[in-house]
């Protein structure tokens, strides 16, 4: 079964920096995205890679402060973010596809979804 598995998310003061990884089990190379879901809100993107040359690309609302990076042979990707803001705490989930479906070089939907590791920041 393919699970996208998350770690190291935790409490951090405004300011403060924290490292998500992300590891996908299974015998194929997936395609990996970072999303976050804040309480009483919808689920939204965070960080993810182009679909032609796996460029990283990211939400307005982190860009600049979150950098996101992959290995390819582990099925793996981070997520250093820094500079965080009480505004940044969420339950950070990391999402991962086999068949990439794309418009305008960027991944249309994931197939499977981690559980979410949870980011607080406190003010």
């Amino acid at each position: 079964q393919v699970q996208p598995v998350e770690s190291g998310g935790g409490l951090v003061q405004a300011g403060g920096s924290l490292r998500l990884s992300c590891t996908t089990s299974g015998p194929s190379t997936y395609h990996m995205g970072w999303f976050r879901q804040a309480p009483g809100k919808e689920r939204e993107f965070v960080a993810g890679f182009t679909c032609v040359d796996q460029t990283p690309y990211y939400a307005d609302s982190v860009e600049g402060r979150f950098t996101t990076s992959r290995t390819n042979a582990k099925n793996a990707v981070d997520l250093q973010m820094n500079t965080l803001t009480p505004e940044d705490t969420a339950v950070y989930i990391c999402a991962a596809t086999k068949t990439l479906s794309c418009h305008n070089n960027k991944p249309t939907g994931f197939a499977y979804w981690g559980q979410g590791t949870q980011v607080t920041v406190s003010s």
